[in-house]
């Protein structure tokens, strides 16, 4: 079981900041691969409509910098991509969706031996999709929404709000809130997407959106942020649109929770419970829906939350006295203080002659 550090604990986080320091000065030639592309929709939206200096490979390119940290920032969508990354100690991750934060690339890069910041292939996988999420949720007695999956075939509306999601989309792509039957089968068609995957149909559930950080430390501890409370006051619920702010409205204010002290300690005690039951490491946020009758629902877990300037993740971070420079630290820690590899495998040759695979038209 983990031991975690509580928010308030300032004096821990401060000795962890030195630990870090000092860890920083013994890693001076460090290369770290930093992945970032338009692979996923989530991606391609951040990659099209996400100003530069909103966008996390921004921010960690600055703190890495700042760190005096060699890196580079890798495309994995072009054909040099594996090839390349073999070449670099770590790989910081900043891809969300299907091939970034589902488990795949994670064990693309366990097979190369490449260490990489964040959680491994299980964790990866269950956290990304929103069906398995859930019934892990449900074994672990975690409360979340009622829901249900759509396959196929008939879509049968029962009569209530509900949210239709891609069990495998993020920032709230694909997903839509539904009202009335008349908009039911346009929106499973576009959570379906053209794999026509499975999708979540979840009981709208109406409150204030809240998340609850958590970061590994290099004392082995993992630190929970403070709950932070989203005020989404210009859309019927915390959208795509909204989340990506690309006209820098900033119309989404984020602000500690004030919230009965028993919540919060709900709040902080289900993030807890999804940490250790997912097997989570490095660093992951979960998300939930606090209702106006202070009840808690969990509503998602993200292994890779995003690490923009003003995100979630790094404002929480920022309020237990932690920097973005500070994060990006205990990430790489996290990844190269973990156990090396141990069973052999051939190392990969590549030539210049290896055959592409182009996606079928």
């Amino acid at each position: 079981m983990t031991n975690f550090l509580e928010p308030t604990d300032a004096e821990a986080v401060q000795r962890a900041s030195g630990c870090l320091r000092g860890w920083r000065r013994e890693h001076q030639g460090l290369k770290v691969a930093v992945v970032y592309g338009p692979l996923s929709r989530e991606d391609q939206l951040y990659s099209n409509e996400c100003p530069v200096e909103q966008r996390s490979s921004t921010a960690l390119a600055e703190s890495l910098a700042s760190l005096g940290v060699w890196f580079k920032i890798l495309n994995p969508t072009v054909p040099s991509f594996i090839q390349e990354v073999t070449q670099y100690d770590v790989v910081l991750s900043n891809l969300h969706g299907p091939f970034g934060e589902d488990g795949r690339l994670q064990g693309l890069l366990d097979f190369l031996r490449v260490p990489y910041c964040g959680s491994g292939v299980s964790a990866s996988a269950v956290a990304a999709d929103k069906i398995l999420c859930k019934r892990v949720m449900e074994t672990l007695r975690v409360p979340t929404p009622d829901w249900r999956v759509w396959d196929g075939g008939p879509a049968e509306w029962d009569g209530g709000r509900v949210m239709v999601k891609d069990p495998l989309g993020g920032s709230s792509v694909g997903m839509t809130l539904v009202h009335e039957e008349v908009g039911f089968a346009e929106a499973l068609k576009v959570a379906a997407g053209m794999e026509k995957s499975p999708v979540l149909i979840e009981t709208f559930t109406p409150g204030t959106p809240v998340t609850v950080g958590l970061l590994e430390l290099p004392t082995g501890e993992a630190l929970v942020f403070p709950p932070l409370a989203t005020d989404v006051h210009e859309a019927e619920f915390y959208d795509a649109e909204t989340k990506l702010d690309a006209d820098s409205q900033g119309s989404v204010p984020v602000a500690p929770a004030e919230l009965d002290p028993s919540v919060l300690t709900q709040l902080l005690g289900h993030a807890k419970t999804l940490w250790d039951g997912l097997g989570l490491r490095g660093q992951a946020r979960v998300d939930f829906m606090v209702t106006g009758a202070d009840e808690v629902y969990a509503l998602e877990v993200n292994s890779t939350p995003g690490m923009s300037w003003g995100s979630n993740y790094v404002t929480g971070a920022v309020l237990c006295g932690l920097s973005h420079s500070d994060v990006v630290l205990a990430m790489l820690h996290e990844a190269l203080a973990r156990r090396p590899y141990d069973v052999p495998l051939p190392a990969p040759v590549f030539t210049s002659t290896s055959p592409v695979r182009e996606a079928a038209a």
